[in-house]
């Protein structure tokens, strides 16, 4: 039962609902797609074997309980749903990043799964798993990262045929060093929906380029 991890740390939470908060991270090696303004090109290759148990040993060891599991792009890996279970069943509160790309049912919906929908801007809209939708609850969240007006355009209309502001938290994350925060507040307010501006804290904290935050 062993997964190819990246990394693993402790850091503050740089998006979601729940940026700000101590977590422990997770992040697992590997993805499918490529999408322009990638920041964790890393991942996409090497790590190291570690099982799940020991991950989850890891994780106690530390103070805090509230788990990350991120990529790459975990649900790659097999054996990324029985983590994410033992680290609930360990009493964690537990998050999955995912790409959007691939079928999220496999997943304890205790988890708080951070959907990830590809704007046109990252050259990967047309990877986007559109039966995802119909499997996400009230805990679960949203993410269109955008790099352009256009792919916020492009995101309301997704988010009002599918009603995902009704349903679920939808976080706007504008790419980092190319939309101005003013600008990408000024696009939700216009908007009159319910959205969560959500850049990327920790490049703001310490910078775009480091690793392991």
């Amino acid at each position: 039962m062993a997964l190819q991890v990246s990394e693993t740390f402790v850091s503050l939470m740089g998006e979601s609902t729940r940026t700000g908060l101590p977590a422990y991270f997770i992040r697992l090696t590997g993805c499918n797609l490529r999408c322009g303004f990638c920041d964790t090109q890393y991942a996409y290759e090497g790590g190291a074997p570690k099982n799940v148990a020991a991950l989850v040993e890891a994780a106690l060891a530390q103070p805090h309980r509230l788990a990350l599991v991120t990529g790459g792009e975990p649900l790659l890996q097999a054996e990324t749903p029985v983590l994410l279970a033992d680290l609930l069943h360990a009493g964690f509160t537990v998050c999955l990043e995912t790409n959007g790309s691939l079928p999220i049912g496999s997943v304890d919906a205790r988890v708080q799964r951070i959907l990830d929908i590809k704007c046109p801007g990252s050259g990967m809209a047309d990877r986007n798993d559109w039966r995802n939708l119909d499997l996400l609850n009230s805990r679960d969240e949203v993410k269109f990262v955008v790099s352009d007006r256009f792919d916020f355009t492009w995101a309301l209309e997704i988010i009002r045929n599918h009603h995902l502001s009704r349903r679920l938290a939808v976080l706007i994350s504008p790419v980092f060093g190319k939309v101005p925060l003013p600008q990408a507040a000024a696009w939700i307010v216009e908007s009159g929906l319910p959205l969560r501006l959500n850049p990327q804290l920790h490049k703001y904290i310490w910078g775009p380029k480091v690793r392991g935050v």
